[in-house]
């Protein structure tokens, strides 16, 4: 099974940006659809943006939608999520999701691997 590992969050002023990625082993991401998921304190888990497999298709939360990008390198197994005009409101651990389906999946329930996350600072 895929074992997902997030990297690159940190601390961003308002306007910014940050790209996110999320390392695959033992499965190449190609095989897999991908999301991008997040969590503020004291709220539920929500998602950001999904990347289908075979057809690359993308999908996003009409919260990022034209400021968030999802995008794939199969060369280096890692999916990335590149954030630009970052608000406070995307404050948030960002966690990487993986599944087998070509339906587009919004919710966590669905998705069947999980990364560590990693926490995206967005200060006003």
């Amino acid at each position: 099974q895929v074992q997902l590992v997030e990297s690159g969050g940190g601390l961003v002023q308002a306007g910014g940006s940050l790209s996110v990625s999320c390392a695959a082993s033992g499965g190449a991401v190609s095989s897999y659809s991908m999301g991008w998921f997040r969590q503020a304190p004291g709220k539920q888990r929500e998602f950001v943006a999904r990347i289908s497999k075979i057809t690359g298709s993308t999908y996003y939360a009409d919260s990022v939608k034209g400021r968030f990008t999802i995008s794939r390198d199969y060369a280096k197994n890692t999916v990335y999520l590149h954030m630009n005009s970052l608000k406070h409101e995307d404050t948030a651990v960002y966690y990487c999701a993986a599944d087998n389906s070509m339906e587009v999946r919004t919710t966590p329930m669905t998705y069947d691997w999980w990364g560590q996350g990693t926490q995206v600072t967005v200060s006003s």
